[in-house]
């Protein structure tokens, strides 16, 4: 029995990261793509796949017939480790820019601050080595943290920002955070609203790096 519960093992494990891996898209000759990288925040939960800000994005660039295609790579649960281990599946969609939106359950689950910055800056250091422009996107956490904690938490992103020399949103959830009428019951996750916040925040950062690719 013990060659058949070890076969079970690795054959769960196989199926968790494949469930993990985000979406490669087939992009043609003409698609120029952006991915998303980011946790549950950014897959959506508990809204539409059409109602997540990425997918937002990507459709006011097709509402004036931009080339780019918006790939949502939120896993939910992922923390900025998840996130630099899952990036040779984000360079398999061939991105011109990535938007880092890591960090929420790292601070979350308490992780250390110098763990979160070194992921962070380990995964904008390799997307610019591969020519790849990036926005990282900056959270924040609720006071219960620890004033200490999440004082330092917060000064990652735009620590990160300043060392690797790319733009920063300064909070993703601003003005949606702590707000019910623009989160589901759970307080945490934005609904529909919410998300169309988020995509209007994050759209005056973006759109200055589609001006600038290629």
């Amino acid at each position: 029995m013990r060659p058949l519960r070890i076969g079970c093992a690795v054959l769960l494990v196989a199926l968790v990261l494949a469930m993990a891996a985000p979406h490669v898209y087939e992009a043609t000759a003409s698609d120029r793509v952006i991915v998303a990288l980011g946790d549950s925040l950014t897959v959506g939960l508990g809204v539409a796949p059409d109602e997540a800000w990425p997918a937002l994005l990507e459709a006011r660039l097709q509402r004036t017939a931009s080339p780019y295609r918006v790939v949502n790579a939120g896993v939910s649960g992922d923390t900025s480790a998840g996130g630099a281990a899952r990036l040779d599946w984000v360079l398999r969609n061939k991105p011109e820019i990535v938007i880092v939106a890591l960090g929420a359950n790292d601070g979350l689950r308490g992780q250390p601050i110098s763990a979160l910055r070194a992921n962070l800056t380990a995964i904008v250091e390799r997307l610019k080595a591969r020519k790849v422009k990036v926005l990282l996107a900056g959270m924040r956490l609720p006071p219960n943290y620890g004033a200490a904690y999440t004082g330092d938490f917060v000064a990652v992103f735009a620590d990160v920002a300043r060392r690797t020399g790319v733009p920063l949103v300064p909070f993703l959830l601003d003005g949606v955070a702590a707000n019910a009428r623009l989160n589901l019951a759970d307080g945490i996750h934005p609904n529909a609203a919410g998300h169309r916040i988020i995509a209007e925040r994050v759209w005056p950062h973006l759109r200055p790096l589609l001006a600038g690719s290629r």
